[in-house]
């Protein structure tokens, strides 16, 4: 079992969040796992990316090689377009379809759909609104994992058990609206 995947958006949409809980339920598994130092986090709505590898083996390098990524995660579409060449051929992009315009000259949002239709592989969510309409403002980020779920190869189960785990601190409704975020998720896959 190998899964290379690129978690990418902007600083302050979640994206930790998303690597520490698959980070978790990986190591719950005794699986082997890599992260590449995330980029981009001095500032919030700066870019961030970062290389996160989970495989049954020993890995040898945190980072992933243009054209082998099995997943991209993107909390922003154009982040999403961004780390394209990353992607495999039979890779998978799960990403958010609401833009954060945080650049003068960001792309029209029609033609960021329209490339992102050329790929195989995509799941869209318009996670902001979803989180809204489900009362869980604060955990978009874990609806769009509930969407990678099948693609990550990870069992929901143990997702579920690892946001138990990371949220646990922080109380029981943090908990549970995590848990409905990623259920959410998952019924978008």
């Amino acid at each position: 079992m190998k899964t290379d995947i690129i978690l990418c958006g902007v600083g302050g949409q979640g994206i930790l969040s998303i690597a520490t809980i698959i980070g978790e339920a990986a190591m719950n598994e005794n699986l082997y796992i890599k992260q590449a130092e995330v980029h981009g986090m001095s500032q919030r709505g700066g870019d961030v990316q970062s290389n996160l590898r989970i495989s049954s083996k020993p890995i040898a390098s945190d980072l992933i090689a243009l054209g082998s990524a099995d997943v991209i995660i993107s909390m922003e579409p154009m982040e999403a377009l961004r780390y394209l060449p990353y992607l495999s051929k039979e890779g998978w992009i799960i990403t958010s379809s609401t833009p954060f315009v945080n650049i003068p000259n960001y792309p029209d949002l029609e033609i960021i759909k329209a490339d992102l239709a050329k790929i195989k592989n995509v799941i869209m969510l318009d996670i902001e609104q979803l989180a809204k309409d489900n009362g869980i403002p604060r955990s978009a980020n874990v609806i769009l994992l509930g969407a990678a779920q099948k693609a990550l190869n990870i069992e929901y189960g143990k997702l579920e058990d690892a946001i138990r785990r990371v949220f646990t601190r922080k109380g029981e409704a943090v908990v549970e609206a995590n848990i409905k975020a990623l259920a959410l998720g998952r019924e978008r896959q």
